[in-house]
């Protein structure tokens, strides 16, 4: 395993966080130096990555793997090459000046207090809590006499906070809770079996629980899912058979009952198991890839009954969302890119009983219960529009929202008398309402008192024209009064796959980056799931490469209306994001000035060999499919497109060493080509963040300080010798 221990500043990141604050643009022009390459001038001396002789043939096709050494995370010649690594990285940026003054102002923007909406489980109400700086968000327990109590408190799991709080879910008494744990933002987690009112654990711990909800049956026990742990590193060695365990209270971890998966014919990558709230049935979804599953119920209200097989095959998603009795109402996407409910009898639960309740429309469909009525969230260009339906499946009303922008809640059990939902957009700091489901009316439950007036910004979307003719929604965030100049500092936001959808949401992080009068822009990308499962396809495989092109568009959008230009453009993306940002500097390197891939999915041809990476081949395909599939992949894979002689732009390569969904290898490999084929002056680095994860669970230390160093980062190579807003 690897464990490098502290190095300089902490940092992190969450998938999505954000940015504050203004200042006149006068003053922004007036700090600004013409962003020359040769500023840069001084030479990076990266340290040594040995070239290894690794070959690997695809359809007779040989290619070179010179640092396949590097994907072993155990080695100390891998651990040494990570304290070197980061050790030139961090003294690149103690050398900006104002680095600490964005972490301070970061700190300052952060350190507000975030309170979740209220939830019941049994005869208690419980919520999360941050103060504001707490590295993790506290459960608190309501108590009747006004003084609620600390029920979770995960910053004290560790001592630098590195170990999060997951899945929490309570017994149908509300009694017994479990809870898992991930420590250092593993996707590995333990789960705590804890009495609620003494708080003592119950038994022993969980272990070897991964990509896994928590399902009680009744008070009698827990459904889990796990795979085998691998052989070789936990981190990175690949998991590919998924099962489903139920753990009965009072026994041990080993008696758990297998329920599904563990042999061959129920081989999924993906299983997950729960409950529904009357406590009759146990629904099972299983699926080999992250797109399309097959769904099985079986009946708890007798013994030993056998699962049913409900939806068979991998050519659509499907999942129970509600049941009244033994009428089950079926989300799906099946004959339906857009998605609908169905309702089918439990009794003879097969695709050719199924009758429309909620019919499937032009714009894509997430629907939610509570209180004895259905949610229907639609999104149109990626913004939220609610209709509020009764169990015949009659309007009852569409809710009026407080703006536009990204809905969440509407849940809750059926005899709930009110709801929560929470409002958020690029420069609406996420707003928690009360709802009242028999009236309709709302009235504001919780609103963060930030540092930040909305006011002050816009948020406004265009469409543009990518490559091939379609019409791609973008939201371009900035301070009011803008002028477009081509010298305004952007930072190009995107995802583009897995049926993703990039819906307004607020980042505080984003708010010192629009405090320096810079653009935050964000397209949502072929490949995600703005416009349904059309839209998700035409960005997956074969035309994967239409996500690219989006993207290039939309930075050409971006300098031809004269918001910025290639000198003031940064392009960045975590994950799948990390992968366009890699393909997009490879294939354009001139098209922007600083590229920020985070957590990447950068080795296409070996992606799917390491730990679930299979599980994305729906999106990807993997080089031994076909031919055409293996030269398409090598043709964009960002660790095979690195050129001898390219001037790359400043790149900042983030990751983390306990990242075991997308093991740091992909980034190691890719700043090693990088640093070994850079022609140009900028340098290339990769900052590797130590006892962290993929992302979720991340202190909130570690976050302000890895936001502070991309940003830094982003403007010193921008040409910025002093803040923008400084005068």
């Amino acid at each position: 395993m690897l464990k490098f221990g502290k190095l300089s500043t902490k940092t992190t990141v969450m998938t999505k966080q954000i940015i504050t604050s203004i200042f006149t643009l006068a003053l922004l022009s007036a700090c600004k130096t013409e962003p020359k390459e040769e500023q840069s001038k001084m030479k990076f001396t990266y340290p040594e990555t040995v070239k290894g002789n690794v070959v690997d043939t695809y359809f007779d096709t040989p290619v070179n793997d010179p640092y396949r050494w590097l994907e072993d995370d155990r080695s100390p010649e891998t651990e040494a090459w990570v304290v070197k690594q980061n050790k030139v990285t961090y003294a690149h940026l103690d050398e900006i000046s104002y680095r600490k003054t964005l972490n301070d102002r970061l700190s300052k923007l952060w350190n507000y207090e975030k309170i979740s909406a209220p939830f019941k489980k049994g005869d208690s109400e419980y919520y999360y809590k941050n103060d504001g700086l707490q590295n993790q968000s506290v459960l608190y327990k309501k108590n009747t006499d006004g003084e609620d109590e600390v029920f979770l408190d995960p910053n004290t799991f560790s001592e630098e906070g590195t170990t999060s709080l997951g899945s929490v879910s309570f017994s149908k008494d509300g009694k017994t809770v479990a809870y898992s744990i991930s420590e250092g933002g593993s996707d590995w987690r333990k789960v705590i079996i804890m009495d609620v009112d003494t708080k003592t654990v119950k038994e022993d711990t969980l272990i070897d629980v991964k990509f896994s909800g928590l399902s009680w049956k009744s008070n009698e026990g827990v459904y889990y899912s796990s795979y085998d742990k691998p052989k070789g590193s936990e981190l990175s060695a690949k998991t590919d058979q998924h099962k489903l365990y139920f753990h009965k209270l009072g026994t041990s971890q080993k008696e758990d009952v297998l329920i599904f998966g563990g042999i061959e014919e129920q081989k999924r990558r993906y299983v997950g198991g729960y409950v529904t709230e009357d406590d009759k049935y146990l629904l099972i979804s299983g699926a080999v890839s992250t797109s399309g599953n097959d769904l099985f119920i079986q009946d708890l209200t007798q013994e030993n009954t056998p699962l049913v097989h409900m939806v068979k095959g991998f050519d659509a998603d499907a999942y129970v969302i509600e049941n009244d009795g033994s009428k089950l109402f079926i989300v799906t996407n099946l004959n339906a890119p857009n998605q609908k409910i169905i309702t089918v009898d439990a009794k003879n639960p097969g695709v050719e009983n199924w009758v429309d309740f909620i019919p499937e429309t032009e714009n894509v469909l997430s629907p939610s219960t509570g209180a004895g009525f259905f949610f229907a969230e639609y999104m149109k260009d990626a913004v939220s529009q609610i209709k509020q339906y009764d169990y015949t499946g009659k309007l009852v009303r569409e809710v009026k929202l407080p703006g536009v922008g990204s809905v969440g809640g509407f849940s809750g059990k059926k005899e709930a008398e009110e709801l929560y939902y929470s409002f958020t957009n690029y420069i609406t700091p996420n707003t928690i309402y009360k709802f009242e489901p028999k009236t309709g009316s709302t009235e504001i439950y919780q609103k963060p008192e930030i540092d930040f007036n909305s006011d002050d910004y816009e948020s406004k979307q265009v469409f543009y024209t990518s490559k091939d003719g379609t019409k791609i929604p973008m939201i371009i965030t900035h301070k009011k009064g803008l002028e477009l100049n081509g010298k305004n500092p952007t930072i190009l936001y995107g995802y583009g796959g897995f049926n993703i959808s990039l819906t307004p949401s607020f980042k505080t992080a984003n708010t010192i980056w629009l405090e320096q009068g810079g653009i935050y822009a964000v397209p949502n990308l072929r490949g995600g799931g703005e416009y349904g499962k059309k839209w998700h396809d035409a960005g997956t495989q074969l035309k994967k490469q239409n996500v690219f092109d989006d993207f290039i568009a939309a930075a050409e959008y971006l300098q031809n209306q004269n918001y910025t230009s290639p000198d003031y453009m940064a392009i960045l993306g975590r994950s799948n994001g990390g992968l366009l940002v890699g393909a997009t500097m490879t294939q354009r390197p001139g098209l922007m000035k600083v590229a920020l891939p985070g957590v990447g999915v950068l080795d296409m041809l070996r992606y799917h060999t390491f730990t679930a990476g299979a599980g994305w081949a729906y999106d990807y395909g993997t080089a031994e499919q076909s031919k055409e599939m293996f030269e398409y992949l090598k043709g964009y894979s960002p660790v095979h497109n690195v050129k001898e002689g390219a001037k790359y732009p400043a790149t900042m390569v983030h990751t983390a060493d306990h990242d075991d969904r997308v093991v740091p290898a992909h980034s190691f490999k890719f700043i090693s080509e990088l640093q070994d084929k850079q022609a140009g002056n900028l340098p290339v680095l990769i900052r590797i963040e130590t006892n962290a994860g993929h992302g979720a669970g991340k202190p909130v230390a570690m976050q302000i300080s890895e936001y502070v160093d991309l940003f830094a980062f982003t403007l010193h190579h921008m040409g910025f010798d002093k803040l923008p807003n400084e005068n």
